[in-house]
């Protein structure tokens, strides 16, 4: 894989880069763009990457994305055996959001399971390729909660299974730095080896 020449590459860290296939490369998408070039039939086989570190000598570090990770929805689930503990755990997590955007946008839910052995729990739901960002974000915010926690895209959909009763909900968003493009332009610039120059 051949990249592009990239002035102040550190800038370029978080961002994606996608690999056509037939030595065509084009670096700098938002993982919401990700999303969008790997829904045509024509993009299918493409491959994806994050910049997770850019050296000073101009050197990125990459790891390969799998693109069941921009499909898969992750989660986080602080379960309590008492309704205050679990309004506790949703109430700090609003704080939270309150002092500093979450790197994604996410939604949680003060929700009641009916016959588990701890009824009653927050559960923080978000696409599955910002879980580590999540985690950071919430280790970075010192939250903890819940008498245990569980996560993963397997819980989540247990989660699901289980019909729980919402008692209080809340939708989160980010506030990103690099604003994604809509899907028509990011299909138009396909042929551009660099997709953004980030500020």
């Amino acid at each position: 894989m051949n990249l592009p020449q990239l002035n102040n590459p550190e800038t370029y860290v978080g961002l994606y880069i996608f690999d056509f296939g037939n030595d065509q490369v084009a670096v700098g998408y938002t993982a919401e763009e990700i999303a969008v070039l790997l829904e045509p039939e024509q993009y299918r086989g493409g491959k994806v990457y994050r910049i997770h570190r850019a050296l000073p000598d101009g050197t990125i570090e990459l790891e390969g994305v799998s693109r069941r990770r921009f499909e898969l929805e992750d989660g986080l689930f602080f379960y309590a055996s008492g309704i205050e503990t679990a309004r506790r755990d949703f109430e700090t997590l609003n704080r939270v959001v309150d002092r500093s955007a979450p790197p994604c946008r996410m939604k949680a839910h003060l929700a009641e399971l009916t016959g588990a052995s701890y009824p009653y729990c927050l559960a923080i739901l978000f696409p599955a390729e910002y879980t580590r960002a999540v985690a950071d974000w919430l280790l970075a915010a010192e939250f903890g909660g819940g008498e245990f926690v569980e996560g993963g895209p397997s819980q989540v959909t247990a989660y699901y299974e289980a019909s729980p009763r919402i008692v209080d909900r809340r939708q989160y968003w980010s506030t990103p730095t690099k604003d994604s493009r809509p899907a028509e332009e990011v299909l138009a610039t396909t042929h551009l080896a660099i997709q953004r120059v980030p500020a």
